[in-house]
């Protein structure tokens, strides 16, 4: 057996002493947050009240830096509960088990969190180490039930921990490499944001033929068609059971998890594959790059891609309808209304089933479009918006690479 690691795989320099084993018991006072009962009673809350409440939503909407609280607690309530006047490191304890959060404004705590008081640790640190730990609290629940992380199971936690300099050094790190992923974020919700105006004034609304905002040298009222009627050749992918699919293979198959809502392709499960003999076997509909894609399946219905050049022959599941390109439409101009929220809710009133909903292809094909007359104009919407997917795919990957770093960095700076 060899020593046991007291020190990081990465450090910085200037520290040579080995960490320390501590119990979480021992660097703070841990206590449960406490809720009003019944919760839903609305003498908890006042919304002129200067004290939030902390919710289990609020850790996700805000990822675990609280700077702003909607709902607030009443003065009767804060009998009731534990009330927070300033900075605190929290750990939510239900529904999101063993999310960190630190807590920068005056608020009552919710009884799904513990909170560390009086701590003996540098708060930004912890915080980190938390974050690093956060799927290992899994341990503690039994199979196939969900965590209960109680206080005794935080306090009796044995960690390694270096001196509170060091401490300092590595939660300053982190927290500049938290505000860049979240400055990056506020990038990408910006662009969102400015294409879901444009497509609210580029396109018509409901009972209108012509849009707000249009390219200069066009003009006319837009025509109602249904998506059979434009794009002619629709046709569906293939039912592949699992006696045909393997790991690695001649044939991706593009499922409908890899359809998002945008024009690109999420690559991250690509994970099956059929052989050539199962191709023929199957008689397979081979797709291609420059197809569209439309999930049947409500995830919600109607996500639509374009198939991208990856390098790969491919096939896709019965569940995903294909779209064939013509020169009768510009594939950019449809994929953004398809994936529009107008659309989108028009697909999902005719999705069917029990467990798994789905809109049939007859359904789909009768899809109410609305596009302006002179294919330029389509040509002209779908590569400014072509541009936008673009520049959010551009902000996506930097915040998916920082991101991946943050995650290398947990990895190699704690024990």
């Amino acid at each position: 057996m060899g020593e046991k690691k007291l020190v990081p795989k990465r450090r910085f320099k200037a520290f040579e002493l080995d960490w320390e084993e501590k119990s979480f018991e021992s660097l703070a006072e841990i206590v449960r947050g406490a809720s009003p009962r019944p919760i839903e009673d609305p003498k908890w809350f006042d919304s002129n009240s200067n004290t939030g409440w902390l919710r289990i939503s609020d850790v996700t909407s805000q990822n675990g830096r609280i700077i702003n609280l909607e709902q607030k607690i009443s003065v009767l309530g804060q009998q009731k509960t534990r009330v927070l006047t300033n900075s605190h490191l929290l750990l939510s304890i239900a529904a999101t088990v063993g999310k960190p959060v630190i807590n920068y404004v005056k608020t009552g705590v919710h009884d799904g969190f513990l909170i560390f008081l009086k701590p003996k640790f540098d708060i930004e640190y912890m915080y980190q180490w938390l974050e690093m730990f956060r799927s290992k609290w899994q341990q503690y629940g039994q199979p196939g039930s969900q965590v209960n992380l109680n206080s005794d199971i935080v306090k009796k936690h044995i960690l390694l921990i270096p001196g509170i300099e060091e401490q300092q050094k590595i939660g300053k790190f982190f927290k500049v490499l938290d505000d860049r992923i979240a400055n990056q974020e506020r990038k990408i919700a910006k662009v969102k944001s400015l294409k879901d105006a444009y497509l609210t004034e580029m396109f018509p609304q409901e009972g209108e033929t012509v849009p707000k905002r249009r390219f200069k040298g066009f003009d006319g009222e837009w025509i109602l068609k249904t998506l059979n009627s434009i794009c002619p050749d629709i046709s569906d992918g293939d039912w592949i059971e699992n006696e045909y699919i393997n790991d690695s293979g001649k044939y991706r198959i593009i499922q409908t998890g890899n359809l998002g809502l945008g024009k690109f392709l999420n690559r991250e499960s690509f994970s099956k594959y059929i052989s050539q003999d199962s191709f023929k076997i199957l008689k397979a509909n081979e797709i291609f790059p420059g197809d569209i894609l439309t999930s049947r399946l409500a995830e919600p219905a109607g996500r639509t891609i374009i198939v991208p050049n990856i390098n790969k022959r491919m096939v896709t599941v019965v569940d995903v309808a294909i779209i064939r390109n013509s020169d009768s439409f510009n594939e950019y101009f449809l994929v953004t209304q398809m994936n529009s929220k107008n659309v989108l809710s028009k697909i999902n009133e005719n999705v069917s089933g029990t467990s798994h909903k789905r809109i049939s292809r007859r359904n789909l094909e009768k899809t109410l479009l609305i596009a302006p007359r002179d294919i330029k104009e389509q040509q002209k919407i779908g590569e400014f918006f072509k541009n936008l997917d673009n520049q959010i795919e551009t902000e996506e990957k930097k915040l998916d690479k920082l991101q991946k770093m943050k995650e290398a960095y947990l990895e190699e700076m704690f024990v």
